[in-house]
């Protein structure tokens, strides 16, 4: 993956690429990207460095386009700029990760109706998208058979419900009765798999969102799917990506380092600072973190989960001080993907409640951080205003008037490249 120009212009950024197995890929003939961005740096010595990670892409393509876009976003805001000062010379880095749970062609048409796309081809999908581990194809095959036989099923049949136990154990997520398996996810509020359940909630979902396609047989394997993006974002931040922003740090001791993820990139942004299981934070607190529609957990970064009693996954951002200046989010009720899919996925509750409160299994794309403190609740503002932020400070922006242009079935979700969001993002980097 080489270093990237975005069209039209003479901004350049570095594409650094990883694989299902949280492996950096290795196909470039040049070699390991990581080794080529440490290098660059260690020769040009930025004054800044902006790392992003997106969400739901599922192919190079996609991501560059994203990047390119966002990038652009920054870089047109010349006003913004300038306030980094006359010696500002940033250094951009974008990661391609595999992290498409489902497309949308997959969520058209009715809960019950047999999936448009073949069902070879949807196991091929899955298979890839779920690290094509030992065993996950026969199982995957097992589900899509009985999906073919009754794909209007209002029951659960036994063996699809014990196929996807299977799946989940082999995939390493917790299933209801049975012993945890593997590393914890990424957020504690996720619920304990249960098939039957998923089953149950992705039709009632359904039944509430016509033509979202999000229950009957083949649901829960959205949600297991969804799941492994999540996890797969964790590993990726708290290995590869950690030990490259730590090599930076080290060999710039002067540079200020920010942080933005979308999605799920949310994840792999938090998973950077602490490192594995949390206990290896990088050499220094990085300057800004900005998580933009997050696909993370409300209660994350919190001190107790109220429902658990348990501190968030991410709580060691706050309490080891691992930003030296402001977190800040966005939330768009505009978005689908973190207001109705994101629940459903983590939570497997009976009736998704969309009430305009902080449930158990939201979002931070729809609430913000909750739990945390010191927290200000604030509205986007317009690329002219300042926000006047302050240092170790959580904002939660509430975005709709500006994240809110229709992306089909996921709403809002990636109408993040507009220069108010651009703006929010320069102003977290001047703290």
């Amino acid at each position: 993956m080489p270093f990237r120009k975005i069209p039209n212009t003479d901004v350049t950024y570095a594409l650094i690429a990883f694989n299902a197995k949280g492996k950096e890929r290795t196909d470039d003939p040049d070699g390991l990207m990581s080794a080529e961005i440490l290098k660059r740096a260690k020769a040009e010595l930025p004054t800044d460095i902006f790392f992003f990670s997106h969400g739901w892409n599922g192919d190079a393509p996609a991501a560059v386009d994203q990047y390119n876009r966002w990038i652009k976003a920054m870089t047109d805001l010349a006003a913004d700029r300038a306030r980094m000062g006359p010696e500002f010379k940033p250094l951009w880095i974008g990661l391609h990760w595999p992290s498409l749970p489902w497309g949308d062609e997959e969520l058209s048409g009715d809960s019950f109706d047999a999936p448009a796309i073949a069902s070879s081809e949807l196991i091929d999908r899955y298979a890839e998208r779920l690290g094509d581990e030992p065993g996950v194809r026969e199982l995957l095959e097992r589900i899509f058979r009985e999906n073919e036989n009754d794909a209007g099923a209002t029951a659960m049949p036994p063996n699809v419900a014990d196929a996807y136990r299977d799946l989940a154990t082999t995939l390493g997520r917790r299933v209801e009765g049975r012993a945890p398996a593997g590393d914890a996810a990424p957020d504690a509020e996720d619920a304990p798999f249960d098939p039957e359940a998923a089953f149950e909630a992705g039709n009632e979902a359904g039944d509430s969102f016509a033509s979202q396609g999000i229950g009957g047989l083949l649901g829960p394997l959205r949600q297991l799917s969804f799941w492994t993006m999540k996890n797969r974002a964790r590993s990726i931040g708290q290995t590869g990506m950690h030990n490259l922003i730590a090599a930076l740090q080290d060999a710039l001791p002067k540079t200020k380092f920010h942080l933005t993820g979308h999605s799920f990139g949310c994840v792999v942004v938090s998973s950077i600072l602490g490192g594995v299981k949390d206990v290896h934070p990088l050499p220094r607190p990085v300057d800004s973190i900005a998580l933009i529609q997050g696909a993370l957990g409300v209660w994350a970064f919190a001190d107790k989960i109220p429902y658990t009693g348990s501190n968030g996954y991410f709580n060691s951002v706050i309490a080891k001080k691992l930003v030296r200046g402001p977190i800040v989010t966005t939330q768009s009720r505009f978005d689908k993907a973190v207001g109705v899919y994101y629940p459903l996925a983590v939570g497997v509750v009976g009736q998704v409640d969309f009430a305009e409160e902080v449930g158990r299994f939201g979002a931070v794309g729809q609430y913000g951080i909750h739990g945390a403190t010191p927290t200000v609740t604030a509205k986007m503002l317009p690329e002219t205003d300042d926000y006047n932020f302050h240092p170790g400070t959580i904002y939660n922006l509430e975005s709709s008037g500006y994240i809110k242009k229709m992306d089909g079935a996921q709403g809002a979700h990636s109408d993040i490249a507009g220069p108010q969001v651009a703006h929010a993002i320069w102003q977290a980097a001047l703290v």
